[in-house]
Order: structure tokens, then sequence, then C-alpha cells
């Protein structure tokens, strides 16, 4: 730390009440940011519904057989 205050009352008297509410407010507003940077996860195989979807059945020869596999 450079020892500089991050946050300066311009105006007004707070109590220490009003200045520990403010920085929670600049806090949570501050980490709040942070956790929209991160990249989106992608979906787990394990919810993916179009993976309960039959695959479309194939015609021709010996296509029956292979529709109960």
């Amino acid at each position: 730390m450079t020892g500089e205050p991050v946050l300066r009352v311009v105006r007004g008297n707070p109590d220490d009440v009003e200045v520990a509410a403010l920085t929670a407010a600049v806090v949570a507003l501050a980490s709040a940011a942070g956790e929209e940077k991160a990249e989106p996860k992608a979906p787990s195989r394990w919810s993916d519904r179009g993976a309960m979807m039959r695959a479309p059945l194939r015609h021709g020869p010996g296509a029956w057989r292979a529709s109960a596999f």
C-alpha cells in the first residue's frame, strides 16, 4: 500500500458506520466487476438435452439391422 486513501469524503461528516457501509458497497461492486470478466463455462455433457435425441435413421440395405444398434 502506498498510504494514500482509496476513498475520500468530499462533503458532510459521516460516522464510522456510514463509512463502513460505503466501503462495503465499493468492495462489492469491485468484486462483481471482476466476475463479469471471467469466461462462461461450457455446459456439461450431462445436461446437454441434444445428447438425448436419437440420431436420424439411415435408409438403405441393412438399415433395419443398424437401427437396433
